[in-house]
């Protein structure tokens, strides 16, 4: 008789449960926002009231056209949350509204989502050009369009970032976070506008995403670890960069790189690792870039422990980052310029178990042969060269004409200069 009793107590909880771990589905027109007018209000009162509701919350700005200042979304959160942006935000332009260095802030969340289809326009045309943003200055005071600041269990995906004043995205203190189907728009003129900079985070993936910007597509700043970049492809820009490394001192390494089945078109670099001169010690190992499509790139393989723009440092002084483990393989296209692999090592350091393997880049110039130059570094290689490419120290007559590929040992012979 008492089970009898509490059966409809105990239908009531299950149902409440069920309703818990559901959430809400909060529209924040329910919150007074209007299309054409800013929303900043309106949204962070949802997300808050989101943030604070158990089970799993989706924020929904629906389509239209909307202006919103600078915001934080703040964790930890009571359950999983979901931001689905299905409109176009329009960010303030003048840029001494900014006070905090970025225009969006997702800050310390664990189970988050941010996806929808629309755009995040920065307006970043009102600010280049304003003010040297060349040089040593980095535009510093310029917003970052959307920081993600230690959050875990991240998914972005289904996204625009259009017109950063400065980086479109930056990750810090990041754990298991994944990109996809993210597009990154600016011109190849933006200063300063690196796509995706990932610092000091691990399990981070990039996929299927497209970037087109003036700098970096992807740069990976000290403590990057368990990073894979697939699918993406950049250009214009200045490639995939790790680094630059070493110039603080106390910089965590850098370690498990895999860059693969990406194209780069019209870009600076394909893929390149960077270390300042008389630099801080650290550590950049295992990294792999493999099955990349280079279209019209100016140097497609690149290790520069000589990195020292706008002489900011004692180029003289040899580098102190130690780089190991490094394959390059399968790696593909045409260049814009005759420098198409460099691999400048540093004389202290000189980098080791460094792979190469099935290379063919062309290039057609009328200033010679493509050249594939190395200093302080002896590579391994297997596989085959395009006899397009040689040896900057190598005698061009032992270069014939013929068949597409050279064989191993061919390239190896090429190799020994080095």
């Amino acid at each position: 008789m008492g089970l009898k009793m509490n059966l409809p107590t105990i239908a009531l909880f299950l149902l409440l449960a069920a309703a818990s771990a559901a959430g809400a589905n909060i529209n924040i027109r329910k919150y007074g926002a209007q299309v054409n007018s800013d929303i900043t209000p309106a949204l962070t009162k949802a997300w808050k009231d989101a943030c604070q509701t158990p089970g799993t919350n989706t924020v929904v700005i629906p389509k239209g056209t909307y202006r919103l200042g600078a915001v934080q979304f703040m964790g930890p959160c009571k359950g999983h949350i979901e931001l689905q942006v299905r409109g176009i935000l329009l960010a303030p332009g003048d840029r001494g509204y900014f006070k905090s260095g970025s225009w969006v802030n997702f800050q310390r969340i664990d189970g988050f989502t941010l996806s929808g289809g629309g755009t995040f326009d920065a307006k970043g045309k009102h600010v280049w050009g304003k003010r040297s943003c060349s040089g040593i200055r980095y535009c510093g005071d310029l917003p970052i369009s959307l920081r993600f600041d230690f959050i875990t269990n991240g998914l972005i995906k289904d996204i625009t970032s259009l017109d950063s004043k400065q980086f479109h995205i930056n990750l810090l203190g990041c754990k298991n976070v994944t990109f996809q189907h993210v597009n990154v728009i600016a011109p190849d003129h933006s200063p300063n506008t690196d796509g995706i900079h990932i610092g000091r985070s691990t399990g981070i993936k990039i996929i299927d995403t497209k970037i087109a910007t003036g700098d970096d597509c992807i740069s990976l700043g000290d403590g990057s670890e368990n990073i894979l970049i697939k699918g993406v492809t950049c250009g214009p820009g200045h490639g995939i960069s790790v680094g630059s490394l070493g110039k603080y001192k106390n910089e965590a390494p850098v370690v498990g790189v895999n860059v693969v089945n990406c194209t780069f078109i019209n870009t600076q670099n394909g893929v390149r690792i960077k270390t300042w001169p008389n630099s801080f010690a650290g550590t950049a190992s295992d990294m792999r870039f493999e099955n990349l499509l280079m279209k019209n790139v100016s140097t497609s393989m690149l290790i520069d422990q000589l990195y020292c723009p706008w002489n900011q440092c004692k180029a003289q002084i040899p580098s102190k980052v130690k780089i190991s483990n490094i394959s390059f393989k399968n790696i593909r296209g045409t260049a814009s310029t005759k420098d198409v692999v460099k691999l400048l090592c540093s004389k202290s350091f000189p980098c080791q178990d460094v792979k190469v393997t099935d290379i063919d880049i062309r290039y057609s110039g009328r200033d010679g042969p493509a050249t594939f130059q190395c200093v302080n570094i002896k590579p391994t290689t297997s596989g085959r060269l395009s006899r397009n490419i040689r040896s900057t120290k190598a005698n061009p007559e032992s270069q014939s004409s013929g068949s597409r590929w050279n064989d191993g040992p061919l390239l190896q012979t090429l190799l020994e200069d080095c």
